[in-house]
């Protein structure tokens, strides 16, 4: 179990993605994920990813989250198992995906199969998951669950922008501690 939060602000000049907010969201959850913690903002884009490990298939440095690709056009935070993880990754790496960062990880190869099939890639993965990818290239945030919805995402929006987490507490923590939708996120995935 990992905790993973963000925020995406519509208008970056009135309303920046600030990192002590994205740390003290994130760290409400600290009991998701003991074994580390990250943070990543995207500069201009307004966008700023936060997350709480729990370290359990690649127990590396090299796997820390947030993480993104080595040319910088994707980024993530990821709560779950992919576990066909390996079957994707050498079939990434006959297509060519050869900058692997770590040995093992699921979550870079979610990073690397985003890359090669874009939101098709869901209909690969097996597992249960939580994911907010962000596209730089496109400007695009992809908020993600699987199929069953074992793995929780909640969020907020309004004029302003968009609030996530894993849990409520954490968006309560978050930017002017604005009342989220109290449903669950379902995401495209549901449509496959």
């Amino acid at each position: 179990m990992c905790g993973i939060t963000g925020i995406l602000s519509f208008s970056p000049e009135t309303w920046p993605v600030e990192e002590t907010t994205l740390l003290t969201m994130r760290d409400t959850m600290i009991h998701r994920g003991p074994d580390g913690a990250g943070v990543w903002l995207g500069g201009n884009a307004g966008i700023g990813l936060a997350h709480r490990r729990l370290a359990i298939i690649d127990l590396s440095e090299a796997a820390l989250q947030p993480m993104s690709l080595t040319d910088g056009s994707l980024s993530i935070v990821f709560n779950g198992e992919i576990y066909n993880h390996a079957e994707l990754r050498q079939e990434l790496t006959e297509f060519g995906h050869t900058a692997w960062q770590t040995d093992h990880s699921d979550t870079e190869v979610i990073l690397h199969a985003f890359q090669e099939w874009g939101i098709e890639c869901l209909k690969r993965f097996r597992g249960m998951f939580a994911i907010a990818l962000w596209d730089s290239t496109k400007q695009e945030l992809w908020l993600i669950r699987d199929r069953v919805g074992i793995k929780p995402l909640y969020y907020a929006l309004d004029e302003r922008g968009l609030v996530f987490a894993s849990e409520i507490k954490a968006i309560l923590a978050g930017p002017e501690r604005r009342r989220p939708s109290m449903k669950k996120l379902f995401s495209i995935i549901c449509l496959f």
